[in-house]
C-alpha cells in the first residue's frame, strides 16, 4: 500500500508529465513527417539539376570514373618511366662520314658510322669500298671509346654521333 499511496500523492506530478510526453509524441510525428518531405524535396531538386536524371548517382559515378582514370593514369606512368629507361639503350646518336679509301676507285663510297645510344655506347661501321671487292668491320663502343684503334674517319664519326643532338635526350623530363 506504500507504493499505491506515494503514487496518489504524487498525482499531481502525473499529468504535467503525460502532457509533456504527449507533445514531444506529437512534435516526433511532425519531425518524421518534415523529414519524409524534405527527403523527396531534396531528390526531385537533384532530379531537376541532373535534367531529369538523379544527380546525386551521376556525382556517384562520376566519382567512380575518376578512379578508374587515376588508376588507369598510375599504370600509364609506370608504362611511361620503363619506356623511358629502355629508350636509354637505343641508338639515339648517329654520325656518318663518307670518304675514297682507294685511290683507284673514283668516288667516296667507302663510309664509318657510327651509332650510339643516350650514354655513348654502340658500335662503329666501317664499310671499305675497293674495285674488286667490299668489306665492313664492326667495332664496339664503350662510354665514347673503343679498345679498337680508330680510323681518322672513325674517329670523326664519332664525334659526329657524340654531339648529335637528339629530341629524346632534348626532352627527357
Amino acid at each position: 500500500m506504500g507504493l499505491f499511496s506515494n503514487l496518489i500523492e504524487q498525482e499531481g506530478l502525473i499529468i504535467p508529465l503525460l502532457i509533456i510526453n504527449a507533445i514531444l509524441g506529437i512534435l516526433v510525428i511532425i519531425n518524421i513527417i518534415y523529414t519524409i518531405m524534405m527527403k523527396k524535396k531534396y531528390i526531385d531538386f537533384m532530379a531537376r539539376l541532373g535534367n531529369g536524371k538523379n544527380l546525386d548517382e551521376m556525382l556517384r559515378k562520376y566519382l567512380d570514373d575518376v578512379r578508374e582514370i587515376k588508376k588507369d593514369n598510375s599504370e600509364i606512368k609506370a608504362y611511361y618511366t620503363k619506356l623511358d629507361n629502355d629508350i636509354d639503350t637505343c641508338i639515339q646518336k648517329i654520325g656518318l662520314v663518307r670518304y675514297n679509301a682507294f685511290k683507284d676507285v673514283g668516288s667516296d663510297l667507302s663510309f664509318a658510322i657510327a651509332m650510339l645510344d643516350r650514354n655513348d655506347n654502340g658500335v662503329i661501321l666501317n664499310g671499305l669500298y675497293g674495285s674488286e671487292s667490299s668489306n665492313i668491320y664492326a667495332k664496339p663502343i664503350k662510354n665514347g671509346m673503343s679498345k679498337y684503334q680508330l680510323s681518322e674517319e672513325e674517329k670523326t664519326a664519332l664525334e659526329i654521333a657524340e654531339q648529335s643532338k637528339n629530341f629524346i635526350a632534348k626532352h627527357k623530363k
